[in-house]
């Protein structure tokens, strides 16, 4: 790989070239990308899960060499360690999970400044349970041609949750970091089916157990399989490979997939601390620009590049997982229960449907979740929601990326959003249980659960008080 320090044309000369025209069509932010780079030489961290993807392909395919970056990717032992070095500059960025910059940001664990300007992915979650677990839930599954109907709803698994309840048994489940997209899918699977998957009291209690049917804790992804075999939980939520992973060992039935839980729902992104970000304008610009590049090529052409990908995952240095297991899921199927292999070509989604853009309206849900289950424990106005929003997502750096990509023909102009969007989304119903989610009504939103804080309510003492 290059080493060395870009250095552009001046900002004159390139306008001079050719010019006119770009100066007309691209702003100056966007040609600001062509200025020298603070810094040539970083390092980023991921967690080995397959949506690290965008980032393997940017180093393997040149991308990041393209932009004059020298690049060390490298991988994490959890999502804690991977967001304390990013905030102490021994990282430069990460592969984060989406709820990890908000979090950080409103002082859930951890207070820092950290923002995104780029989605990694759509999808790409599913719930696991242990075959014990998916035995009991599958009498109270309907069946459709002989197979389970799905999507599977939590209501097959209250039964179960009851029983153990009645026998004085915890019933034990995983997820992989407390403000994690898989905390928030599972409780909302959880609760959609009358399952309370707990609530938190920071920062007194920050278990998220308190008055829970079901009870969750933090376990690293690529461990997931091994602790459910173990008996120690008896399902979880994570991306992949893990969840095909139990498939492949015969240990466990993935029974739902986050796509299926909210559908095309944004799943991780590209997190950097604002102070790196405002020090390195025009290296983070850089770093976006190839970040855009790989999530396009995973994506090009009906997903043709897809098995090249799943390549690159299965070294040792990125997944480390087996080729078939990780193209199980990549290659646009998903297998439930054994033998049941089903298409699901969105399963990963890294570049259409504009999935790369960090919208407002995905980070006001996550705020909205993290008030549901008391994480932020108490009442906020809507316009709070928009301006936190605001402080974490950067579409405007995003924008300058993908319009330097298209001024070097890098980019079609048509892949992106339009210079009116707003970052907000239209409100939308596709969700499991059906319910809107309106982005411009946060707090209406809370009012139409019957599980979780709403109002005025908090968790002190461990109960819900008003």
């Amino acid at each position: 790989m290059k080493q060395g320090k870009f250095t552009s044309a001046p900002l004159s000369v390139a306008l001079s070239r050719a010019a006119a025209a770009a100066a007309l069509l691209f702003s100056t932010s966007a040609v600001a990308v062509t200025e020298s780079l603070e810094q040539d030489s970083l390092k980023f961290g991921f967690i080995k899960l397959t949506d690290m993807a965008p980032l393997a392909v940017a180093f393997e395919k040149g991308f990041f060499e393209d932009e004059g970056l020298s690049v060390q990717l490298e991988a994490q032992a959890n999502w804690k360690v991977l967001l304390d070095r990013v905030i102490s500059g021994e990282l430069d960025g990460a592969h984060m999970l989406a709820g990890q910059p908000l979090g950080a940001t409103v002082g859930f664990g951890t207070h820092a400044d950290v923002i995104t300007a780029f989605s990694m992915d759509l999808n790409g979650n599913a719930i696991t349970v242990s075959n014990e677990i998916w035995k009991k839930m599958k009498p109270n599954i309907p069946e459709k041609g002989g197979k389970p109907a799905h999507p599977v709803k939590a209501d097959a698994l209250k039964p179960v949750v009851d029983e153990f309840k009645k026998a004085g048994k915890p019933f034990n489940m995983a997820m992989v970091f407390p403000v994690s997209t898989h905390n928030y899918e599972l409780r909302y699977w959880l609760a959609a089916g009358g399952i309370k998957p707990g609530y938190y009291s920071p920062p007194q209690d920050t278990s998220g157990q308190i008055d829970a049917d079901a009870l969750l804790s933090v376990t690293p992804p690529p461990q997931m399989p091994a602790t459910l075999d173990a008996g120690t939980i008896v399902g979880y939520c994570v991306g992949e490979p893990w969840n095909q992973q139990a498939v492949f060992k015969g240990i466990g039935v993935p029974v739902i997939s986050d796509y299926e839980i909210w559908k095309n729902n944004p799943e991780k992104v590209f997190g950097v601390t604002k102070e790196w970000a405002d020090k390195h304008p025009n290296t983070h610009l850089a770093v976006i620009k190839a970040l855009i590049r790989a999530a396009i090529w995973l994506d090009e052409e009906n997903n043709k590049n897809r098995k090249e990908a799943v390549e690159m995952l299965s070294q040792s240095q990125y997944v480390g997982a087996d080729f078939d297991v990780i193209a199980n899921s990549m290659t646009g199927t998903f297998e439930y229960e054994k033998g049941d292999k089903r298409p699901l070509p969105d399963f990963n989604v890294f570049f259409r449907y504009h999935a790369t853009y960090p919208y407002y309206s995905d980070a006001i849900w996550y705020l909205t979740q993290m008030r549901r289950w008391g994480q932020i424990n108490e009442e906020k106005s809507d316009a709070w929601f928009l301006e936190t929003a605001k402080k974490v997502y950067r579409p405007d750096i995003y924008m300058a990326a993908a319009k330097a990509l298209i001024a070097e023909g890098k980019a079609r102009a048509a892949d992106f959003p339009g210079d009116g969007e707003t970052g907000i989304k239209p409100p939308s119903a596709d969700f499991i249980d059906g319910i809107t989610f309106d982005a411009a009504k946060p707090n209406e939103y809370l009012t139409k659960f019957p599980i979780g804080l709403k109002g005025k309510q908090k968790v002190a003492g461990g109960k819900i008080v008003e």
